[in-house]
C-alpha cells in the first residue's frame, strides 16, 4: 500500500482518537499494555456517541456499548485478546479505567469508561 507524504498545501482534515498522556507518562500506567491503551482511546471515542444518545444510568454516569466483535474487528485481534485487554482495563483485578455491568444472557455489558485522575505533582513533571 502505497500513502502520500503531506504537503503544504494538504487540506483533507484527519480525524483521531484521543489518547491521555497520563497512559504514556505516569508510572501508575507504565504495565498497561499498548493495545490496552489503544482500546481505552477507542472507549474514549464511544463516549460521545453515548453522550449524544443520552446513555445515562439512573445515576447520570454515561455508559456505552462495545461488543467484543466490535472490539475484535477495530483492533484486529482475537476474542480472547479483546477479552485480555477489556480485563487489562477493568476496575475488577485491571487497571481500573473502566467498570463493566453484565445485563444477562445474549445482551452486551454496559461499559463505564472511568476519568484518568492525575495529581498536580505528577502534572508538573510532564
Amino acid at each position: 500500500m502505497d500513502h502520500n507524504h503531506f504537503t503544504d498545501s494538504q487540506r483533507k482534515p484527519l480525524s483521531f482518537y484521543r489518547l491521555p498522556r497520563a497512559l504514556i507518562k505516569n508510572a501508575e500506567f507504565r504495565l498497561l499494555s499498548a493495545n490496552a491503551k489503544l482500546l481505552y482511546a477507542l472507549l474514549l471515542d464511544r463516549m460521545s456517541l453515548s453522550v449524544r444518545n443520552g446513555w445515562l444510568d439512573d445515576h447520570g454516569r454515561v455508559y456505552i456499548y462495545y461488543t467484543i466483535a466490535e472490539i475484535c474487528g477495530d483492533l484486529g485481534c482475537s476474542r480472547v485478546t479483546a477479552g485480555k485487554l477489556l480485563a487489562e482495563l477493568d476496575a475488577d483485578g485491571g487497571f481500573g479505567l473502566i467498570e463493566r455491568k453484565h445485563q444477562g444472557i445474549g445482551k452486551p455489558d454496559r461499559i463505564y469508561v472511568k476519568i484518568i485522575l492525575v495529581s498536580t505533582a505528577q502534572t508538573s513533571q510532564n
